[in-house]
Formats: structure tokens, C-alpha cells, sequence
């Protein structure tokens, strides 16, 4: 019985490493999905501030004629 119990012991000592190791990056990786999706946000809103203010040139400007050019 205490063969078995030494055999136990270095590899439940690698399983708790590896369990240590497997938190940290699960950590890591959830700070950085919470950052790219603070970035997407972020780009979000300017993509909308800048379609707005294109709106807004486009409703200022002159619409272009749909006449025939000078060649045909």
C-alpha cells in the first residue's frame, strides 16, 4: 500500500502545477478578450461618428447632375 501512496505523490504534485499553469492562462486570455472587446467598442462608436458626420457633408453638398458627358 505505500508503493502505491510515494507513486501518488510527484504526480499529484505535476497535476497541481498544471492546474496552476491552466488558471493563469485562462486569466490572460480573459484579460485580453475583455480588451479586444473594449477595442470593438470602441470602433464601434467612431465608425458611427464618422458615418454621422459624413451624413452630415453629404446633406451639405451639392447633389451631382445625372447628365450625359461632354463625349457622348
Amino acid at each position: 500500500m505505500s508503493e502505491t501512496n510515494e507513486g501518488t505523490g510527484p504526480r499529484i504534485e505535476d497535476l497541481e502545477v498544471m492546474v496552476s499553469h491552466q488558471a493563469r492562462t485562462i486569466e490572460e486570455l480573459s484579460e485580453e478578450l475583455t480588451r479586444a472587446f473594449r477595442m470593438i467598442e470602441r470602433l464601434q462608436h467612431l465608425t458611427q461618428a464618422l458615418g454621422e458626420r459624413l451624413g452630415a457633408v453629404e446633406d451639405v453638398l451639392p447633389k451631382p447632375e445625372a447628365a450625359k458627358p461632354p463625349h457622348y
